[in-house]
């Protein structure tokens, strides 16, 4: 098959895949760090590489799910609080094999703007990478990705703009 039938097919074939469809598997480091290294050949202004990836698996993944789950809790009045969403933040969570924090340094060089912009492009990429790898993965955010600053150790020039939620699924 020629490169650009296999492309045409990956691109086709990306979407996005939930936690409550992933198995409750482990993904291998190697596949985790093949993800993230398609991440760096996002163009880029500047190469100023903007994006900032943090890995959560195993207890560390549950610590998130935690904290998530107690910033919206604390974010949210009592009239509008539904134990059922704090529960399923974390649900979500447990049932990844890894969720990574996608963030944005901003260098200050260019607009903010062309920094998100790599960056979701750096996610694009992650997205590809995991369908041609036949594993699941799901770009979600959150209200609470605003408040998670403190928990990720941002820095005062960097931003969370989701949470990239990975896992094995049954059939692909």
């Amino acid at each position: 098959m020629e490169e650009i039938e296999i492309l045409k097919k990956i691109i086709e074939n990306r979407k996005s895949y939930y936690p409550k469809d992933f198995l409750q598997e482990e993904i291998d480091e190697e596949i985790i760090d093949q993800i993230l290294y398609s991440a760096q050949f996002a163009p880029n202004h500047k190469k100023t590489k903007p994006w900032r990836f943090k890995i959560f698996q195993n207890l560390d993944k549950d610590v998130l799910g935690e904290e998530m789950a107690e910033l919206y809790k604390n974010g949210t009045t009592k009239e509008n609080f539904l134990e059922k969403k704090y529960l399923e933040i974390q649900e979500k969570v447990k049932k990844s094999a890894a969720v990574i924090a996608i963030s944005v340094n901003f260098s200050g060089l260019l607009p903010e703007w062309e920094e998100i912009a790599a960056t979701a492009m750096a996610v694009q990429n992650m997205y590809l990478t995991c369908t041609a790898l036949q594993i699941g993965c799901y770009w979600s955010t959150p209200a609470v990705k605003d408040e998670l600053g403190k928990f990720l150790e941002l820095e005062e020039n960097q931003k969370c703009i989701g949470l990239f939620y990975v896992g094995k699924i049954a059939v692909y």
